[in-house]
């Protein structure tokens, strides 16, 4: 009985790995190239749309992944859906994400002051103005 299990035991690993699926490539929907012009326009459009917390935030999120930083128009968008939406906070992280994005202090700075007459008129504060430089 004993060298029956031994003579099994080598069939029953090889119907395991006979039996065990291939690998598929893995395909995302966004891998096709897409220009920076629609990568913004399709952001923007995004954020003029969101009605909801939850919609902004997902946004936000997916937008933020990209290893590019989004256009002013699209910041622009986004702070006006914070605004439409009412949650000042998720306002104030948008610079917080701009601030990460960029490559040093000079671009996040040519955004903020961009974004100045607008922020004025929304009435979002900077996390800088709010708890001072750090």
């Amino acid at each position: 009985m004993q060298a029956f299990r031994t003579a099994a035991r080598p069939l029953a690993f090889s119907a395991r790995a006979v039996a065990r699926p291939a690998a598929l490539p893995v395909r995302y929907a966004h891998s096709a190239a897409e220009s920076y012009d629609d990568f913004n326009a399709r952001y923007a459009d995004f954020f003029s749309n969101a009605q909801d917390l939850f919609e902004l935030q997902r946004g936000l999120n997916n937008c933020f992944s990209y290893d590019l930083v989004p256009s002013q128009r699209v910041v622009e968008e986004a702070l006006r859906a914070c605004r439409r939406v009412n949650d000042f906070s998720t306002a104030v992280r948008v610079y917080e994400g701009l601030k990460e994005k960029t490559e040093n202090a000079t671009q996040y700075k040519q955004y903020v002051d961009e974004t100045k007459a607008l922020r004025d008129e929304l009435g979002i504060l900077l996390k800088e103005e709010l708890y001072g430089s750090k």
